[in-house]
């Protein structure tokens, strides 16, 4: 055990001592945050939903708040004013066969499959930060016997992937 804390303590030493240890992500490695400092609060409404699917515009609005809460400095808001509004919407929501089983010819494994247009902007100057189109994630699910998963754990895998590529699109340029 001795060992181990001997190593720690070299290891986050030479981490301090590191010159190429900076705060600007562009010269190396750092150990400060990639999110934009500048901006503490952001704005997000409910995501407009052109997918078909009821009610998947409000678990998405949920799954990035939650995700904006726990992986940034950032804090969700639901109301302005905020220093930057993130906006989007659903325009696509599709299954996607992936397997069959030989035997039965019966879907072995389906994938959810989630497309949205979101913008992050500024609020204070309305400049865009952010801006993507035809932004999709994946996820899937076994619905075959045995396994039997109901399409709703699908949808909200494909819900939580989405929002977290959303978030990690809210990262300060390298």
């Amino acid at each position: 055990m001795r060992p181990l804390l001997t190593t720690g303590l070299i290891v986050s030493a030479v981490a301090l001592a590191c010159p190429s240890c900076s705060s600007d992500a562009r010269r190396g490695y750092s150990f400060e945050s990639t999110y934009d400092k500048s901006i503490g609060t952001v704005v997000v409404p409910v995501f407009r939903n052109y997918t078909g699917t009821p009610g998947l515009e409000l678990e998405l609005t949920e799954a990035i708040i939650k995700e904006i809460q726990s992986s940034t400095p950032m804090k969700a808001t639901s109301a302005e004013p905020a220093d930057s509004r993130l906006a989007g919407v659903l325009t696509g929501s599709d299954m996607k066969q992936l397997s069959i089983r030989s035997q039965t010819g019966l879907v072995q494994e389906l994938a959810v499959q989630l497309t949205v247009d979101f913008d992050w902007t500024d609020a204070r100057s309305g400049k865009p930060i952010v801006s993507r189109r035809g932004f999709t994630a994946t996820d899937t699910f076994v619905p075959a016997v045995g396994v039997g998963e109901r399409v709703e754990v699908g949808r909200q895998a494909a819900v939580q992937r989405m929002a977290r590529d959303i978030v990690a699109e809210m990262r300060s340029a390298w």
